[in-house]
C-alpha cells in the first residue's frame, strides 16, 4: 500500500563536486546500461565514461555496456516483423544483441563482485531492458536495480496523435516482466528529474497526469514512492521549447502539460512497488548536458543524491 508522508525534494548543488572517500565504505560492483531515447537507441559506451569516473572515485567497481552508436541500426531487423506493425513487437530477438552486450558486462562485474551481488544501473530506456534482461538471464546475481530517467510505463492505449514509440516493447514489459518490489534482497530505486515542465500547443481542459505517493527515503518501504514538492518548482514559462518538449512527454505518458527532464516524464519514470525520486532541475542526458548549468542523472553533484543506493 502507497504511503502519504510528506513529500521529499531534492535539490542538487549543481557546483559542487564530489571527492568522497570510500576507505571506510563498501560498494557492490554496478554495471551500466546506455541508452538514451525512450524507444531504446542513441548514447554510446564513450557518454557514460564521465559517470565512471564519478562512481570510481566512490570506491564503485564499474563496468560500461559495451555499445556504438552504430550498434543500435541493429534494432531496424525489427522493422521486418510483422509485430512491429501492429505494435506488439516483443525484445527477443531483435534486442538479443543488446541483451548479449549486457549480459558481457555482468559477467564482468561479477569477477569484480568475488562472490558478492551487483548493483545495476539502467539509464532512460536501459531501466526497462535492465527489467527485460533480469527476466531472460535471472538476477540472483544482482540486489538493486536504479533507473535514471527510464521510460517504465507504456502510454496510454486509443490517444488521438500517440504513438508508441517502443512498438510494444513496453507493453510486454508491463505484462511479462516481474513487478517491482523493493525489499531488502532486491531493491528497485526509479529517479525522475524535474527539468522543464511542457505546455500543450493548445490550451484545453487538463486531465492531471499523477505521481504516487510519498515517502522519507530512509524509511522501510514495499509498494512505495518519493516524489517531489510541486510547489516549490519554477512556473513553467509557455515557450516553445516548453511547447515542444510538452509533445514529447505526450508522445510518452500522453500528457503534454506535466514534468519532467526534457525527453521523459517524471509520472512515466515511477515505478509501482518501486522507491521513486524525484530531482529538481535533473536533465536527461549526457548529451548536452553541462554540470553547471544543465546537470543531468550522473553529474557529480546528482550522483551525490543516489549514490548512496549502491552500498552493501
Amino acid at each position: 500500500m502507497a504511503l502519504g508522508l510528506p513529500p521529499l525534494n531534492f535539490k542538487p548543488q549543481c557546483s559542487s563536486t564530489s571527492t568522497f572517500s570510500s576507505s571506510s565504505t563498501s560498494y557492490r560492483p554496478a554495471v551500466i546500461l546506455p541508452v538514451n531515447s525512450p524507444c531504446g537507441l542513441g548514447n554510446n559506451t564513450g557518454d557514460y565514461k564521465k559517470l565512471e569516473f564519478t562512481l570510481q572515485e566512490y570506491g564503485v567497481p564499474t563496468v560500461v555496456a559495451k555499445v556504438s552508436r552504430i550498434d543500435w541500426l541493429r534494432n531496424a531487423a525489427g522493422l521486418v516483423d510483422p509485430n512491429y506493425w501492429k505494435g506488439t513487437l516483443q525484445p527477443r530477438p531483435v534486442l538479443d544483441w543488446y541483451l548479449k552486450r549486457v549480459d558481457d558486462a555482468v559477467q564482468e562485474a561479477e569477477e569484480l563482485a568475488q562472490g558478492g551481488k551487483l548493483s545495476v544501473i539502467g539509464h532512460s530506456a536501459g531501466g526497462w531492458l535492465a527489467r527485460v534482461y533480469m527476466e531472460e538471464f535471472g538476477l540472483s546475481h544482482i540486489s538493486l536495480l536504479l533507473s535514471l530517467g527510464t521510460p517504465h510505463l507504456p502510454p496510454p492505449k486509443g490517444l488521438p496523435g500517440v504513438i508508441d514509440q517502443t512498438r510494444g516493447l513496453l507493453y510486454y514489459v508491463q505484462q511479462h516482466c516481474k513487478k517491482a518490489v523493493y525489499t531488502p534482497e532486491l531493491k528497485y530505486v526509479c529517479i525522475a528529474g524535474r527539468y522543464l515542465q511542457g505546455t500543450r500547443f493548445v490550451n484545453d481542459s487538463k486531465v492531471a497526469v499523477e505521481s504516487m505517493a510519498t515517502i522519507d527515503d530512509d524509511q522501510q518501504v514495499s509498494d512505495v514512492a518519493v516524489v517531489k514538492n510541486k510547489t516549490d518548482s519554477t512556473p513553467v514559462s509557455t515557450t516553445f521549447q516548453a511547447r515542444f518538449v510538452g509533445q514529447g512527454y505526450k508522445q510518452v505518458c500522453g500528457e503534454a502539460d506535466v514534468w519532467g527532464d526534457g525527453v521523459v516524464p517524471e509520472v512515466s519514470a515511477h515505478l509501482e512497488g518501486a522507491l521513486n525520486i524525484s530531482l529538481d532541475g535533473v536533465y536527461h542526458s549526457p548529451v548536452g548536458s553541462d554540470d553547471v548549468s544543465r546537470p543531468w542523472y550522473g553529474s557529480p553533484a546528482v550522483v551525490e543524491q543516489w549514490i548512496h543506493h549502491l552500498l552493501n
